[in-house]
């Protein structure tokens, strides 16, 4: 799933290219991506874009008269801009196209889950409907940060990445930060000294904005069409088996369900390995087995 460093990203391509231009036509392809009847798709040609903005790891772009379009990706939902006069594109995984004077934006999504989604609606108020509610790590200072990870009592893993308590965080940045803050993500929340806080809130916003502006930077170049969860210059994510940057040690993992913690041992567990089958019921049993249950959950 497109994380908050990625989303920034998109979100910068597309002010560059749509912003102040108006929504000439909107063409769905899988009537299914549309989860709002009114207002109307429709509704929104002929009107300009006046922001874009995210929303956890929601894209939401503002038009004339109030109007949103929230673009929701999930896990295989991806975005492309091609320039006005080259083809969109067909077939099965495309989902719609937003045409522009300079350009089109079309929504792809990989897969038969049809989990990415698109809502239209009238103003800021019914915005909200779609905000998780979780706080925003840049403008939370730690008392904030730590009283909302620690209201309840959950691995650090869990917490880091349930969009009701934090904003835009997801399974890969995670592993990334808790590997910054040397942290292992089966520690519970109640457990952290003041010092572990310290480090978990320092590694969560220095980990997320060297990525916001690395991925920002390189799409000043190019639209980002290789949006990924796994980079090869990641620390610990989707690197099992190759050697931590910090000490050499071999990245460890834990699986559990359909997803899996990559992990350093000797950075963040004192050596022991944690990947075996107790541990894995017990960091599974902290997870909503779908990535829909996550989203819909209401504290």
């Amino acid at each position: 799933m497109p994380e908050l460093p990625d989303v920034a990203a998109y979100i910068s391509a597309l002010e560059e290219r749509i912003v102040g231009e108006p929504l000439v036509r909107a063409r769905v392809a899988k009537p299914f991506v549309l989860r709002t009847a009114q207002p109307a798709m429709s509704d929104l040609q002929g009107r300009s874009v006046r922001s874009v903005r995210r929303i956890g790891k929601r894209i939401a772009i503002g038009f004339d008269g109030g109007l949103w379009l929230v673009i929701h990706l999930m896990i295989a939902g991806r975005l492309h801009w091609k320039n006005a006069g080259a083809p969109t594109g067909a077939g099965r995984t495309l989902l719609a196209t937003f045409d522009f004077p300079n350009g089109s934006l079309t929504l792809t999504e990989a897969g038969s889950k049809h989990r990415a989604s698109l809502h239209v609606f009238a103003d800021e108020e019914a915005l909200q409907a779609v905000d998780p509610g979780g706080i925003d790590i840049f403008e939370s200072d730690l008392p904030e940060f730590r009283r909302a990870l620690s209201a309840e009592n959950h691995t650090l893993k869990r917490a880091i990445t349930d969009p009701h308590i934090i904003d835009g965080i997801g399974n890969a940045y995670s592993d990334e930060i808790l590997h910054a803050a040397q942290l292992s993500p089966i520690t519970l929340t109640n457990k952290l000294t003041g010092a572990q806080w310290q480090r978990l809130y320092d590694a969560t916003r220095e980990t997320l904005t060297q990525w916001i502006d690395r991925l920002k930077s390189e799409a000043q170049n190019a639209f980002p069409e290789h949006v990924t969860a796994f980079r090869p210059d990641m620390a610990v994510h989707g690197r099992y088996g190759k050697p931590c940057p910090r000490c050499g040690q071999k990245v460890q993992r834990i699986r559990y369900a359909d997803n899996e913690t990559n992990y350093c041992a000797n950075c963040q567990t004192g050596g022991k390995l944690l990947a075996d089958r107790g541990l894995s019921r017990l960091l599974g049993a902290d997870w909503p087995r779908t990535l829909e249950e996550l989203e819909a959950r209401k504290r």
